[in-house]
């Protein structure tokens, strides 16, 4: 029997029904990935005058996405294209064109749309389209193809309403199409196949473990006893030989299922090997399950190697393996550590390697000493290893933030001014704001202003004054931020000297320039550039710091917090650890807290510092211990002053 439209000619796709909501835009899908709208110009314009054309592209590659949308002035010329122009070839490929829903929901819903398969190969999409456009309006019709452009064997087509697709399925399942039975019915997503819940229904079974002296007839026979077999295969090599696996066909699913239950586990040819017997899976399954199978085993790994796993590079080529377990051994257990070697010449280090230890504490504690630090002839850069994964989405997030920058503000080196990187020089940190040293900045005299809060807040910044000497080291920071603010104002004397052209109300820019000058900001007439040098750690810490420069210390989750300190400098890193432990020591000692947490800071290190957040008994003894030193300094001074 032939399919009943299989020599009807193509029923016009708008014909049947009014354009939805009278629009005169067109989606053209399947496209080559090289056409450009001139090319999808010159084929429309030839059916009225075009309005717009648009070839949708990735945002951060640029590359087509397969589909564009055409523009017509009135919806009279759209109705032609969508009826002489569908499926024509632009650069080799038939492009698919249908109305443009601006509702979503119509294509997500699925109604209307039917699947067919066992297709002959010399069915292509217009074949498709003329075999089903006699039971109403077809919006979709697609037969899949695979890369080299020949026919996967089924194909899609969707009507404008669920009874034309019922009416279809109804009356073409089953019949005969190019001299092959089409199998029609509703189409259903992946996911919700999977998701059925329903046993699978199959007929054709994969056999595997079969012994070599087991023959086709001995083979058919064995599943013929299950029930009626259509075909029975034992694969060979070219010498005859069996390749150990083979396919059995069966008529219907129940017999199929009954045969694979019967023989599936055992040795039913007396075979050394235990039999598999299943259901035959594709070859796209087969990839499917084993991507998710090593996907699920990398992310096992990622997960407990997580704050654990330490990126190390620049490093000596005498360093080994051995050499850079021993340097850092000391630190805590490690469970491996591995320079990286050219996979051609074993003997030549790249110059990076891995260190991966028993416990997050100990890796940040290598991070914290280690990271700068002499290593045979070089200084080694250390920080947490970050899958290539979050490294892209972070390197994703620079590129979207660039084009929100003024055009005349280009930093050199190609450095985005971030909020960790004022423009200008603060005198306090606005809210979420990261404050950068005049030494971080590569400023002149390396100027230290440690009285500077590291965010917004100033809680234990403000107890710190308690401290013996902090006093003087106000007045240095105090001293050295009126030398700045002095080679400032001559800076931008000298600027207005130079200007002698320029406008009165062009002053405060070139006060502006001369306080950048002071604090190792160069600024010139078009951009405004960032020092000549950064530190390397302030350089390979500046993404890490963006991702969580909103979140104030006290708020971070432990991961979050460790991340932040392993990628800051030094100075920065015990800021975020002071506001950390002022949180935790003002829920117990109220007023004292920025004292306390200003004395740790002065007596302990980074690392014995991420020691005390985690552990409370440890720092409720460091806090007595300071509350002994206040009192006995309480007392010292009423005795000198009685």
């Amino acid at each position: 029997m032939a399919a009943p439209a299989a020599a009807a000619p193509a029923a016009a796709p708008a014909a049947a029904g009014p354009t939805p909501l009278a629009s005169a835009s067109l989606y053209v899908g399947d496209l080559d990935p090289n056409v450009t709208e001139p090319q999808l110009f010159e084929v429309f314009s030839v059916v009225g005058p075009v309005a717009s054309i648009r070839v949708c592209r990735d945002a951060m590659t640029r590359r087509s996405l397969g589909y564009a949308y055409v523009n017509f002035h009135n919806v009279v010329d759209a109705e032609r294209a969508l009826d002489t122009l569908n499926y024509t070839n632009v650069k080799g490929k038939a492009c698919r064109i249908m109305w443009k829903h601006r509702d979503p929901s119509i294509r997500k819903s699925g109604q209307g749309n039917i699947f067919i398969k066992n297709l002959d190969k010399a069915v292509d999409t217009r074949t498709l389209h003329d075999t089903f456009s006699q039971f109403g309006n077809i919006l979709s019709c697609k037969v899949a193809m695979n890369d080299q452009g020949e026919s996967k064997g089924f194909g899609f087509v969707q009507f404008e309403t669920a009874e034309e697709a019922n009416e279809a399925t109804s009356k073409v399942h089953g019949m005969v199409l190019e001299d092959k039975r089409l199998f029609v019915g509703p189409f259903l997503p992946r996911g919700d196949r999977e998701n059925s819940g329903s046993e699978r229904r199959f007929t054709n079974v994969y056999v595997k473990n079969i012994p070599e002296d087991v023959t086709d007839e001995k083979f058919e026979a064995s599943f013929a006893e299950h029930g009626d077999v259509t075909s029975a295969k034992v694969m060979r090599k070219e010498d005859g030989t069996s390749r150990g696996f083979g396919f059995v066909n069966f008529k219907e699913p129940e017999a199929a299922k009954k045969a694979t239950e019967a023989i599936n586990g055992t040795k039913h040819w007396g075979g050394e090997k235990t039999v598999y017997a299943g259901r035959a899976e594709k070859e796209s399954e087969r990839k499917e399950k084993l991507k998710k199978k090593y996907e699920s085993i990398r992310m096992e790994r990622l997960k407990n190697n997580q704050l654990v796993n330490l990126y190390i590079k620049n490093l000596d080529d005498a360093i080994d393996d051995d050499k850079l377990r021993a340097s850092f051994e000391q630190f805590g257990t490690i469970t491996s550590a591995k320079v990286m070697r050219d996979k051609e010449r074993t003997d030549v280090s790249k110059g990076f390697g891995f260190v991966c230890f028993s416990a997050p504490e100990e890796a940040t504690r290598a991070v914290t000493a280690m990271n700068g630090q002499m290593l045979g002839s070089k200084p080694i850069y250390v920080a947490l290893h970050q899958p290539i994964e979050i490294r892209r989405q972070m390197q994703q997030a620079q590129t979207v933030r660039q084009p929100q920058m003024l055009p005349r503000f280009q930093m050199q080196g190609g450095m985005v001014p971030g909020p960790q990187m004022p423009m200008g020089f603060p005198g306090r940190p606005g809210p979420g704001q990261v404050f950068m040293f005049p030494q971080q900045m590569g400023g002149p005299g390396g100027q230290q202003f440690r009285g500077q809060p590291y965010r917004g807040g100033q809680g234990y910044q403000q107890g710190m004054g308690g401290q013996q000497g902090q006093g003087q080291r106000r007045q240095a920071g105090a001293q050295g931020y009126q030398q700045g603010q002095q080679g400032a104002q001559r800076t931008g004397q000298q600027g207005q000297q130079q200007r002698a052209g320029v406008a009165p109300n062009a002053g405060g820019a070139q006060r502006q320039q001369g306080q950048q000058k002071a604090s190792g900001v160069q600024m010139t007439g078009q951009a405004r550039n960032m020092p000549q040098q950064m530190p390397a750690q302030q350089a390979g810490a500046a993404p890490q710091q963006q991702a969580a420069s909103n979140i104030p210390p006290s708020s971070m989750t432990k991961e979050q917090l460790m991340q932040m300190v392993v990628n800051a400098p030094p100075a920065q890193a015990k800021q975020i650890l002071g506001e950390r432990l002022y949180a935790l020591i003002q829920t117990e000692q109220g007023p004292l807290a920025g004292k306390i947490t200003g004395m740790l800071l002065e007596g302990l290190d980074n690392s014995e510092l991420v020691a005390l957040i985690d552990d409370h008994a440890a720092l409720h003894g460091k806090i007595q211990e300071a509350l002994a030193a206040l009192e006995a300094h309480r007392q010292q001074q009423a005795g000198g002053s009685a």
